[in-house]
């Protein structure tokens, strides 16, 4: 057989292939973890963004946590008189960068439209917190809250056949 030829039959019959196993592969395939917008999975979606962040740059991750310091970014996040920075100040604006860039290619589109106002991945990452940690504990309140609502009106309905009871008694 020379070497451009190929060994494999296309004849019709038996295929013997062997199946791969998608279960071994690695979470991490290098791509920014996606949020799909549900409040359950958020938890989830952040510890797998932390470790993404993190096998990146740990700097990233305070960035995101403590913002940008003395940096001067305009509504849009874009820092002002860039020329006029130290060095450190340049690094610290390019890693901002890129931690705004893996937040936007986290988030559905619908949702980064909805926060297009925050200048800053702390202010981006602050505001999916609260709207997402903040209504599991909304919905906690509120499971409370019907629970409590139930309880009373089983009351008020016990209390109302025992006085229907009381009236027709002879």
């Amino acid at each position: 057989m020379s070497a451009g030829e190929s060994s494999v039959s296309v004849s019709g019959g038996n295929h013997n292939t062997v199946p791969y196993d998608y279960s071994d592969k690695k979470a991490d395939s290098g791509k920014v973890p996606k949020f799909n917008g549900d409040p359950e999975e958020f938890s989830w979606w952040k510890t797998n963004f932390y470790s993404y962040i993190m096998s990146l740059d740990e700097e990233l991750w305070d960035i995101l946590e403590d913002g940008v310091g003395d940096l001067d970014l305009d509504e849009e996040g874009t820092v002002v008189y860039r020329k006029k920075h130290t060095p450190a100040q340049k690094k610290t604006y390019k890693k901002h960068h890129k931690i705004s860039g893996s937040l936007v290619l986290a988030i559905p589109r619908a949702k980064y439209m909805k926060m297009s106002d925050k200048s800053t991945a702390k202010a981006v990452f602050a505001s999916l917190c609260a709207n997402y940690e903040g209504s599991k504990k909304v919905r906690e309140a509120k499971t409370l809250m019907l629970v409590h609502q139930y309880e009373l009106f089983k009351m008020k309905v016990m209390k109302a056949l025992m006085k229907c009871t009381q009236d027709f008694r002879p």
